[in-house]
Parts: structure tokens; sequence; C-alpha cells
């Protein structure tokens, strides 16, 4: 891989106007394709097979006329102080109200709080039910416009009044002031790494390039293949912290070749012969990691893996091709400055083997600082990733409703005016779907099938079953006594459907509506859970046994993996369940953690969590073979891209910090979430218990089974070809330790 790669770096460093002439017609192309195409519209979360998306089905089947998954609007009417909603005056405006909203274009039905009994039992709440013929994505302007005027018209007569259910739900929009500060700390954090703002704007760049074409592709397919913002914006957080690190890699590379003397073009295609083979093999991962998502069954996660997924790929297309090709254009400016003025090929740290004239770089002494405490730095790392996992073992998994939405909103104010007036469980109503096809008794059925589901513990009341057309369907609905997304109300759903199945009624009873659905999916997705982890580590050992020819490397790699993995369930159980540092973070309403979060942390993760471990530990395998041993290859390792690997992984958590500050708790989750597990990640695993762990092992972290040695295939990841077939210049730091035999044997 090693050989092939330095040709690509060798000939778009060669061939720097074609290749960046490419790539700008690539991305004029995207952009124009996004400007043109009509926007994307948001999807309710659905799970084909379980007894809730069975149950939409069917309503679908048997009551054509309505749509299921129709979006809905509740207008709660609170009266003021000391008054009643039924006072004359109100009931008028409330009627009026009502009256402007019924018949209009997109609205099913309305219904009237005085005549349903939807009025609270201190007469001071009311509220009315809006259905439409549309789904909540499918509501046009004037829809949505029409809503809001009619609940200004009741406040304007003196009510309080909000808005409730899914017809105002809105898209998530970007341009917030925090991901512009997570990119200004990358940039500043690019600019001390690598001394140089050209270097550093480099990174960006081929980031931007990368990110612009992704994002473009994702806008101009987003009707065709029904992709939702949330993919967007997950393609723009991959991107951008990938690309930004990719390009990072590769730039770095290039400079200490450019420091052991090398002519511009042959340190563009070594750099990207040796750094870009781990480029790639990350890459590789979490790309697979993230189409992987698409074997849990929900067509929103399988659309946001891809959409991430192609994100990571195009990335690593422009590290391997436009950033050799920024190289060329640039020239000595992507050195730094003080090289330039010294009149050096390289920066002022052109990584020599440390001897007692220099004091050696932090890495270095880190690395030593480890070696020399193996045990004790071990133990304390793992027990304290462990404390921090605690709180995983108390992780619910739910979806966020109307409750999650800030106080400052008029949903999330409706929600509250329920709750008060009619008790949590109004705010998610469970809808029972009765399929009697054979039934000589639709009516009796039915109300065999209300009273089976009144006499459940924990249901507040059951409605009047309303059968359809054909008298073959019946649907009632039920209104726990406990809020949507609490233990109970699941506990409920899955007693109902137990009484239901075990009363002799003869017929098939099904359990849906919004909050069924929700808790359906939360299961499948904890269910899915052990085995997509199982999935994620076997491709981890597998992967990183062919990189390095190592069989310990791998399972280490593995356990530090999941400890990262644990330690960030923990914080987003911490914040998110138990509200810990939430007002910090914006987080006004604390519940259980987002269903999809971690199957998708895990995927992420995994392939973010491989960068740092080929990029470091390819330096020490490469000093290893070349006859260091396995202390000094650690601190070889260390030496050369201990620097690089910290800057890559503060840029990587300043970019995921970023997404905090946005409004959906789907990307607040995903923010806290990615950043604390590259935190965890980088800086506890990879820069404290590898090279402890390491440093107890000794020459049998490197051991690999003759039978192994032959199967596997080698990918030379270390570029060991190219420094057998290119030889190293005179002013080579290193070069005693590379004109050693390459191939060492193993212990």
């Amino acid at each position: 891989m090693a050989t092939f790669l330095c040709r690509i770096g060798r000939w778009a460093f060669r061939r720097r106007r074609l290749v960046g002439g490419l790539w700008l017609g690539v991305l004029v192309l995207a952009v124009v394709g996004a400007a043109v195409a009509p926007a994307g519209e948001e999807e309710d979360l659905s799970m084909p097979g379980t007894e809730s998306q069975k149950a939409f089905d069917l309503l679908d089947e048997r009551f054509p006329q309505s749509n299921s998954q129709g979006a809905e609007a509740r207008l709660v009417f609170q009266a003021p102080d000391g008054q009643r909603v039924t006072a004359r005056e109100h009931k008028a405006a409330v009627e009026d109200t009502l009256g402007s909203l019924d018949g209009g274009d997109q609205v099913a039905s309305t219904t009237d709080p005085y005549e349903t009994g939807a009025v609270s039992e201190d007469g001071t709440i009311a509220y009315s039910t809006v259905t439409y013929t549309a789904e909540a994505v499918d509501l046009t302007g004037a829809t949505k416009s029409a809503l809001e005027n009619a609940a200004r018209q009741a406040r304007d007569a003196g009510l309080t009044v909000e808005i409730g259910g899914s017809a105002l739900d809105a898209e998530e929009e970007l341009g917030g002031t925090t991901e512009l500060i997570g990119v200004a700390v990358a940039a500043v954090v690019l600019v001390l790494a690598l001394g140089s703002l050209v270097a550093a704007g480099l990174s960006l760049l081929t980031a931007f390039v990368g990110v612009a074409i992704a994002f473009g592709l994702v806008s101009a397919l987003a009707v065709p293949l029904g992709l939702t913002s949330t993919v967007a914006i997950l393609a723009l957080m991959l991107g951008l912290a990938v690309g930004i690190d990719y390009a990072l890699f590769i730039t770095s590379r290039f400079r200490d070749e450019r420091a052991q003397g090398r002519e511009p073009e042959e340190a563009a295609g070594r750099a990207v012969g040796t750094a870009g083979s781990a480029v790639v093999f990350a890459g590789a991962t979490v790309f697979i990691a993230l189409v992987g998502l698409g074997v849990v069954g929900i067509p929103e996660l399988t659309k946001m893996g891809m959409g991430g997924a192609g994100a990571v790929a195009l990335a690593v297309l422009v590290a391997l091709t436009l950033v050799p090709a920024l190289f060329g254009f640039f020239g000595r400016r992507v050195l730094s400055r003080a090289v330039r003025k010294a009149g050096r090929p390289e920066s002022e740290h052109p990584h020599p083997v440390p001897t007692t004239a220099g004091r050696p770089g932090l890495g270095t002494r880190w690395a030593r600082f480890v070696l020399r405490r193996p045990a004790a730095v071990l133990v304390t790392c793992v027990l304290g990733l462990g404390a921090v996992a605690l709180p995983a073992l108390s992780l619910e998994l739910g979806l966020p409703g109307d409750e999650s939405k800030s106080v400052q909103t008029t949903q999330r104010r409706a929600y509250d005016l329920l709750s008060e007036g009619f008790g949590p469980g109004f705010n998610g109503p469970l809808t029972v779907v009765v399929d009697m096809p054979d039934s000589a008794d639709a009516r009796a059925t039915a109300d065999r099938v209300a009273e089976t589901v009144r006499g459940v513990d924990g249901v507040a009341s059951v409605g009047e079953p309303v059968l359809s057309r054909t008298k073959d369907t019946a649907v009632l609905t039920a209104v726990p006594r406990t809020a949507p997304n609490s233990g109970e109300t699941k506990d409920l759903v899955h007693a109902i459907r137990r009484a239901v199945s075990d009363a002799d009624t003869g017929t098939a009873v099904l359990v849906t509506g919004t909050t069924a659905m929700n808790i359906d999916i939360s299961e499948a997705m904890a269910d899915a859970l052990i085995p997509y982890l199982a999935v994620v580590i076997g491709l981890a050992v597998l992967l990183l046994t062919v990189v390095f020819r190592s069989v310990l490397v791998p399972v280490k790699a593995a356990l530090g993996f999941l400890l990262s993995v644990g330690a960030a369930f923990g914080v987003l159980v911490a914040v998110f369940q138990w509200g810990w540092a939430a007002g910090l973070l914006g987080i006004e309403q604390t519940g259980p953690v987002m269903s999809l979060m971690p199957i998708l942390i895990i995927g992420i993760v995994f392939g973010l969590a491989m960068d740092y471990e080929v990029f470091l530990l390819a330096r020490m395998r490469e000093a290893y073979v070349h006859g260091a041993s396995p202390g000094e290859a650690v601190v070889s390792g260390f030496r050369h891209s201990g620097r690089v690997v910290a800057a890559a992984a503060i840029i990587m958590i300043s970019v995921f910090a970023g997404f905090v500050g946005m409004s959906s708790p789907t990307i607040q989750t995903m923010g806290v979430g990615l950043a604390a597990a590259v935190a965890f990640d980088a800086f506890v695993v990879r820069m404290a218990i590898v090279p402890a762990v390491l440093a107890l092992l000794g020459h049998r972290a490197w051991w690999l089974p003759r039978i192994l040695n032959r199967v596997l295939p080698n990918v030379d990841i270390e570029g060991e070809k190219l420094s057998r077939h290119v030889p190293a210049p005179a002013t080579d730091p290193d070069a005693a330790v590379r004109r050693l035999p390459v191939g060492r044997q193993q212990p």
C-alpha cells in the first residue's frame, strides 16, 4: 500500500494544477447542485417490523381517508389568573379561534374542547387537537402560519395559548456561534502545532473543500434519498473533524521528510505513502463502522451512517491528492517561519535522536515517565476511566419529545400546561388498534378490548372506540398516568400488550402511537447495542492484526476502545440523565439519553480511535522493526507523533464541542458524547495506557504466530518498502537506524 500511495502523492505533487482544477470543478458542481435542488424535509423515525409500525401500516390500509402519521397540533388555552376558560367570553374566543382553522388547507379536523370534555377539572385549561392530512414534513408555510395566526387571535382576546404537537417542528439550521468557536480553536491549535500560518491554512482549506462537497451532495440528494438535516449536520461534523486531522497527519510527515533532506516531490510521496497509509486505514475503519449502522434496521440511522461515511471517504480522497498538490503550490511556505529564515529544510524540531546536548521534547519526556512507572500509570488510568464509566450502568434510552425542548419554545410551554391541567400522560397518549376482520359484532368486540385496557394499572382513561367504515378495525386512545419518557410508561405499554393478548377477544390488538413507537425503537437499539459492539470490536482486532502483525496490540487496542466508549457513556448519563453541568452546556431538561446515540457514537469513535492508534503505533513499529528496543520504539513513536496526535485530538474535540450549542437534542447529545469519547481515547488510552501496556509486554507486544505471519497480507503501513527502495539522505538523523536490516525476527 505504501508504494502505491507514494506514487499517488508524487503524481499529485507534479500534476498539482490538474488535481487542483479537478477538485475545484467537483466543488463547484456540488455547490450548484445544492443550490438548485429542492430543500430536504424531516422524516419521522420508523422501525419496520415492530408492533407499533405494523399498527401504523394497518391504520393506513383500513383508514385510507386519513394519515395515521399525519401532523398534529394541540392548541392549549389557559384563562387568566382567577378566571375559568369556560367563561362566556373565553369560550367564544376559543370557538372563534378553532373556526378560523376548520376547513383550512391541509386541515383534516379540529376538536371542540367543550364538546369532547377536554377541559381541566379546575376549569382553567382546555385543549383542542388539530389533525392534518399531511405529515409534519409536508406542511406548507401557509398552513403553519395559519396555526400561529389562530393562536395569536386567542392571545389578543386575553387567553394564554401555546402550540404543542408535531406541526411546528422545525428543521435544525447551521450557523451558530459555537460551531465557529470550534473552528477557531482548531485553527489556533494548527498554528501552534505547525508553526506556520500557511500550513495551518492548508489543513483548514482542504478540510473545508471536503466538507463543502459532502454537504453539497447531501443537500442535492436530500429529496430523492430522503436525507434530513441531521444527516447533513453529521456529515459536516465528521467531515470537518477528520478532514483537518488527516491533512495534519500528512503535512506533519511531509515536514519530517523535508527535515531529513529529501526533495519536496519525494517528501510529498513518502508522506502520502506512510502517513497516508494510516489515513486510509483509519478512514476505512470509520467508513465500515458507519455503513454497518444499516444492519440495525432504522432507515434514519442508515441514512446518517451513509452520510457520515461519504463525508469521511471524501476527506480521505482530499488528503491523499489535494494535500500533496498544495505542497507543490505553497512550496517552502508550508515550513515554519523560523526554519525558512534559518535556511534549513524544515522545522526547528527536525526530530533528531535526543542527546544530552539538548532538552528532549514533551512527548519524549512523557514517554520516558510512563516507561519508568508503567504499572502505576496503567492502574491509575484504568481505575479513573472505570469510575467515569460507572454512571453508564444507569443508562436509559429514549427519544426526545416536546419535554426536552427549551422553555422558550411554545411546544415546551404547551407540554407543561397539559401536564398541569390533565396530567403528564396527556402528552403521550397510546393508540390501540383492534384488527377484527372476522368479528360478527365489531362494536361489542371493541368494547371488550376497551374494558381490558381500562383495567390495566397505570391507565388514566380510555376513549370510546372508533370503527372503520368496513367495521373490521377499531381504534381507541388510552392515556397513561405518567409522562411519555418515564420508565412507568414503558412498563405500561408492555402491560397493555400482555393484557390484550391474554384476553379472549379473538382479535389481533396492536399498541402504537408516537410514545409506543419511541419505546419500540429504544428497545430495538438497546438489543442491537451488544451485537454491534461485538462486530466493531471484532473488526478492530482483525484489522489491527493485519496492520501491526501482532496479536496483543489489537487486543489492547480493543480493550482501550471499550474503556473510552464506556467513559463517554458515563458522561452522557451524568449530563443528560442526571443533569450534572447541564446548565453550563445549555441543556435545560434532563431525561433518557437519545436512543440512537450509543450505537452512533460507537461507530464514529471506533474509526476515530483507530486514527490515533495507527498514527502513534505505526512510528513505534517502524522503529522496532528497524532494530530499536521495545522501550526505544515507544519513545520514538511519541517523539515523532505525540505532538501531532495531541493536536489532532484537541482539534476534533473542539469541532465536536462546537455543536453542543445547537438547539437539537440529537446534535447536543452527539457533540457531548463524541467530544468526551475523543478526549478519553486520545489523552488517556492512547497517550497513557498504550505506552504503559507496551512497556509491560516488551517484545511480546509485537509477537505474531508463524502461521498468521504466513497467511496475513502485508499492508506495509510503516513504509518498509519505501525505506528499502529509496535510500535515506546522508543528513537523515535516523539514518543509522534505517540502515539496520528490515524485517527483524520476532521473539
